[in-house]
């Protein structure tokens, strides 16, 4: 009944699909966990059952044409490229026929290094340091000895630290490593992306590769040159390791800080087509904001009633945006 009154293009974001792990043994960051590979079976079932699945690609080519998406029109997208993605979401979707776009970080693709913001969460989770010092967030206080309060900690230090330029979040991290001994060059198996060998398989099977920038950085905090060369080479690199492909973006963490007019006009000129934000919401005339899709977040505690719901009534049951405006010398509430 819905669609009757209102069309609007739903766009699906996940990050991992894996089995829900102990917290008190799992080394990395819950809250990338979207889905177990029970829920995202069933999510994916009910999505081919009562709506359309597309490819982003074919949304983009209806948009050229001046066409209308269809109302039933659902889009599933993934960002990062954890290796969970080829190992349980890839051969899920391939079963049930679902098309889905993966966005890579291709830095990451080629170095095998898990991802930075991640590791943040590893290192203060395992350090066996005794106090955090971070002069750039103002921050220096006991680490806490229980991991549930170690874990609410580095949630508070990378949503603050997302408020430092890109260069600076990338030295603060550099210099926790190089203090703590704990370089991510040796990082867990459970926490890598996915190899190219793994992303090309991907692709020979019909699933859409986008690009997630270069290094997973914040390009509205980079210098102009290196926020281009992250939209440019990403794109550049997938075209080398896969072939011509849809020029498709989804910026890097996404938010409302993540992403600006520069960026979009970067974007718009490199030749994408769509680009994705990780803003929460749908898109009732996505030819209107093509390079900021809205996304509908899927997380991890979603059952399958909340899922459904969500698709049906994406304004009363998606997670809100939280809109970030901490100003660049204001200190985390919870730190003294």
């Amino acid at each position: 009944m819905r669609s009757w009154w209102r069309r609007d293009l739903r766009i699906l974001a996940y990050h991992r699909v894996m089995e829900l792990p102990d917290p008190e043994h799992f080394d990395f960051d819950l809250e990338l966990i979207s889905a177990t590979p029970q829920q995202f079976r069933q999510q994916m079932q009910l999505l081919k059952q009562r709506f359309l699945p597309m490819r982003l690609s074919d949304v983009a080519a209806l948009i050229n044409a001046g066409k209308e998406v269809p109302a039933d029109a659902v889009v599933v997208t993934f960002d990062d490229g954890y290796i969970d993605n080829y190992r349980i979401a890839f051969p899920i979707l391939r079963e049930l026929g679902v098309p889905a776009t993966f966005f890579v970080s291709t830095g990451h693709i080629d170095s095998g290094r898990p991802y930075a913001y991640d590791w943040v969460v590893h290192m203060i989770l395992r350090t066996r340091a005794d106090r955090l010092q971070l002069p750039e967030l103002g921050i220096d206080m006991p680490l806490p000895a229980s991991r549930a309060e170690r874990r609410a900690l580095a949630g508070s230090v990378l949503t603050h630290m997302k408020e430092l330029d890109a260069i600076t979040q990338s030295a603060l991290i550099a210099r926790m490593e190089e203090a703590w001994q704990m370089p991510s060059d040796s990082a867990p198996a459970d926490c890598l992306p996915m190899s190219w060998a793994q992303v090309r398989e991907m692709h020979a099977a019909g699933f859409e590769i986008g690009s997630h920038g270069v290094h997973h950085r914040m390009l509205s905090k980079l210098p102009p040159t290196e926020m281009a060369y992250e939209v440019r080479h990403s794109k550049a690199t997938l075209d080398r390791e896969l072939g011509p492909s849809p020029m498709l973006m989804s910026y890097p963490v996404g938010g409302d800080r993540a992403f600006n007019a520069r960026v979009i006009e970067t974007t718009r000129a490199a030749g994408y087509e769509l680009a994705c934000a990780y803003i929460s919401g749908t898109n009732p005339h996505p030819e209107n904001n093509r390079y900021a899709l809205n996304r509908l977040p899927v997380e991890r505690n979603m059952g399958l009633g909340w899922f459904a719901a969500m698709l049906t009534m994406p304004h009363l049951m998606s997670y809100p945006t939280v809109h970030r405006t901490h100003a660049m010398n204001e200190a985390p509430s919870c730190f003294p």
